[in-house]
């Protein structure tokens, strides 16, 4: 067993990633407080090759240093776009066919393993605020609230965990491997 080289992972230039089809989900970042949780969003968006993520309220946007040095780079290759509401950028998504849910703990939530997406659909995922997690009026324009089990003390993951573990979910059911 070896590491492989960069050659060999056959990773993509950003003008080859901007010209490939991408993944049929968006991310929307409501009111993110942490340029570091930012920069893993894109990070991340640029691993599952999604087709955009919105940044919305309070988050940051780039270019800044703190978003930059956890993205590596991935706000050159991943779109984005800024609202200042939340439910405005939700409203735009539902108008472009996609199904918005959010990653929450509410009385009706699906538990994410349960969950099965349309593969013709396209979906939005919606993380909140790190304290105060995603707001209700934005909760009220979701189609679904998705949880992620958690057996521990603590009440909640990190942004950047709950995001990397629903988009591999999403991606796995969507079958985009």
């Amino acid at each position: 067993m070896k590491k492989l080289s960069m050659e060999e992972l056959e990773r993509l230039s950003i003008e080859e990633f901007k010209e490939v089809k991408k993944s049929p989900i968006v991310l929307v970042l409501d009111n993110i407080r942490s340029l570091n949780n930012v920069g893993s969003a894109f990070r991340t968006g640029d691993a599952f090759r999604v087709e955009k993520i919105y940044l919305c309220g309070i988050t940051g946007t780039p270019p800044h240093r703190d978003i930059q040095k956890t993205a590596l780079g991935a706000t050159e290759s991943v779109e984005w776009e800024y609202f200042s509401n939340t439910t405005e950028a939700l409203e735009k998504l539902k108008t472009e066919g996609y199904i918005n849910c959010a990653l929450e703990q509410v009385d009706r939530s699906v538990m994410l393993q349960n969950f099965k997406p349309d593969t013709a659909k396209k979906y939005a995922l919606i993380f909140g605020n790190e304290v105060f997690g995603v707001e209700e009026e934005v909760l009220k324009a979701c189609d679904h609230v998705l949880e992620i089990p958690q057996l521990g003390t603590k009440h909640s993951l990190n942004i950047s965990v709950t995001l990397g573990i629903a988009v591999w979910d999403l991606m796995v059911k969507m079958e985009q491997f």
